[in-house]
């Protein structure tokens, strides 16, 4: 049997996986990529491997001294080229022997390879219709205006072009060493069930996250509430947390730089519960939605209310932002009534409404402005694309009770009452969505948030009082939080610390989480 001793120096690496020729030849590669053209000579010569394969440089040399016809020649004897990649290889040269022909107003040579070259290629006709135009009009060419320096830098690029189109070995792939070793630190990221450091990835040793720099623990218990609980959202700065409850109160928090949370404001305008908070994109602004009554834009500043809107028979059931804060828009669980978008001052810019309209249950849209994301008729998801007015529709089996949007606005989850998480992508392309599945939900609305470095994880509430968090990865729950003695409805994770996470629960209170104990000193100055 043969062992790896017996292979010699032609493999290295522990496993033997390594060809030791390739491996010299694409670091010559990124040597010269990286401007250290001395270097990557001297490992050519000290090693006898060249950046460039025999074949290509003989290549090389035809292109450059205009030497078409042995090119093509050339061309032919290379082994392993199927006979698509050789007829595109082939016509390539022959464009650019062409054109030099009609520069030197040699048009019998040009009007010869096209009757014999370009024919045998077996390309597109409208291809060849196009250079015969080209050819018999002359249009655009100013025959014999191209000088010496001007033929070579067109020569050059077509060897570049040559490049990208001649498979590995006779071609190196644009950059290979830095495209395996991109590979490797992803592979890293993606297996690393705990990632949450904003840090680049170092090199020098294998990447690994440990749970101890998860949100795992309960780092601060706010009770200021008198009821239940039923929102809770950090503002995009990550400097602030707001909260609604069951008392018809919502307050905004102040995150500190040591992660604890201080109370701001009280607001106590609303008549009814408040079900829902929203912040406005820039932090400065605050929506309150009133279970069944109206929608409230709070000055997060000053704590003052700027102006309430709804009324008149107009029920407030979801809102959301537009990103450049100037524009809200809301939805009614009243079919009649609809969507309403309006600016911060209460003009109405458009409405979406009518006696077809479905009652809106959610809504939102995406961080870049493109969609409008409703749920409508407890079991249905329409993305409507705003500029072209397109709409995609998303049917679930079960009714949902809450939606959200990634960061990067690529994904939606929701939450439904058959005890599942649906992730689905906003672009519509998937078949089928990722499922999340552990937690409890039946009667009551629960929300979900993405959180995480680059949205990667997904946390939950639930009817068992606890908090769950998936790796967006896998269906399984990563972490199972307990702590809450009731419902937990909402969560919302910090998008600036991603080691901070918030719940809210239907016992009174909200749960700030951390990283445990002993290692909550180094996350203490995190920022991202």
């Amino acid at each position: 049997m043969e062992t790896l001793d017996d292979v010699g120096d032609d493999v290295i690496g522990p496993r033997g996986l390594i060809e030791k020729q390739e491996l010299v030849r694409i670091i010559i590669q990124c040597l010269y990529a990286l401007g250290y053209s001395k270097s990557a000579a001297c490992l050519e010569s000290e090693s006898g491997i060249t950046c460039k394969s025999p074949e290509f440089e003989l290549l090389e040399s035809l292109i450059l001294d205009g030497n078409w016809g042995d090119c093509i020649e050339c061309l032919h004897k290379i082994n392993d080229l199927d006979d698509e990649t050789r007829a595109s290889v082939s016509f390539l040269v022959l464009e650019q022997c062409l054109w030099e022909c009609l520069d030197c107003e040699n048009i019998s040579l040009a009007l010869d390879m096209m009757r014999k070259q370009f024919s045998s290629l077996k390309i597109g006709a409208e291809i060849v219709h196009r250079l015969s135009y080209e050819l018999l009009s002359l249009k655009g060419l100013r025959l014999g205006c191209i000088d010496n320096d001007s033929v070579q830098d067109l020569r050059k690029k077509l060897l570049s072009n040559l490049e990208k189109v001649l498979p590995p070995p006779i071609t190196l792939p644009e950059r290979r060493l830095e495209h395996l070793v991109e590979m490797a630190i992803s592979a890293w990221v993606d297996g690393c069930v705990y990632h949450t450091s904003s840090d680049s990835v170092s090199l020098y040793r294998d990447h690994h996250c440990d749970r101890d720099q998860f949100p795992t623990e309960t780092t601060q218990i706010l009770t200021n509430h008198q009821h239940e609980v039923w929102s809770v959202q950090f503002s995009n700065n990550g400097e602030y947390l707001a909260s609604s409850s069951r008392d018809c109160k919502a307050i905004i928090w102040k995150v500190q730089d040591d992660n604890s949370v201080t109370l701001r404001f009280v607001l106590r305008s609303h008549e009814k519960p408040v079900s829902f908070v929203a912040w406005s994109p820039d932090n400065t602004m605050l929506l309150t939605c009133g279970n069944r009554e109206v929608l409230k834009l709070w000055d997060a500043e000053t704590g003052i209310c700027r102006h309430t809107f709804g009324g008149d028979g107009f029920v407030v059931s979801c809102c959301a932002w537009f990103p450049d804060s100037k524009r809200l828009v809301c939805g009614s669980s009243d079919p009649k009534k609809g969507i309403y978008l309006w600016d911060c001052e209460g003009n109405e810019i458009k409405a979406w409404k009518g006696m077809r309209m479905p009652k809106v249950l959610d809504i939102a849209v995406t961080p870049d402005g493109e969609d409008l994301i409703s749920i409508f008729s407890d079991k249905e998801i329409r993305i409507l694309n705003l500029a072209t007015n397109a709409e995609r529709v998303i049917s679930e089996q079960h009714s949902i009770t809450s939606l959200s949007v990634s960061g990067d606005s690529k994904y939606l989850v929701v939450n439904l009452n058959s005890q599942e998480i649906h992730l689905w992508d906003v672009s519509t392309k998937w078949i089928k969505p990722c499922k999340y599945n552990g937690h409890m939900q039946q009667k009551y609305v629960i929300r979900s948030c993405f959180g995480g470095l680059n949205s990667m994880f997904i946390a939950s509430g639930s009817e068992d009082s606890k908090v769950y968090i998936w790796n967006r990865r896998s269906s399984d729950p990563l972490e199972i939080l307990s702590g809450h003695l009731k419902n937990v409805n909402s969560v919302s994770w910090n998008p600036r610390r991603p080691q901070m996470l918030a719940s809210a629960s239907d016992d009174n209170t909200i749960r700030i989480w951390g990283p445990c104990r002993s290692n909550r000193a180094e996350c203490d100055n995190f920022t991202e």
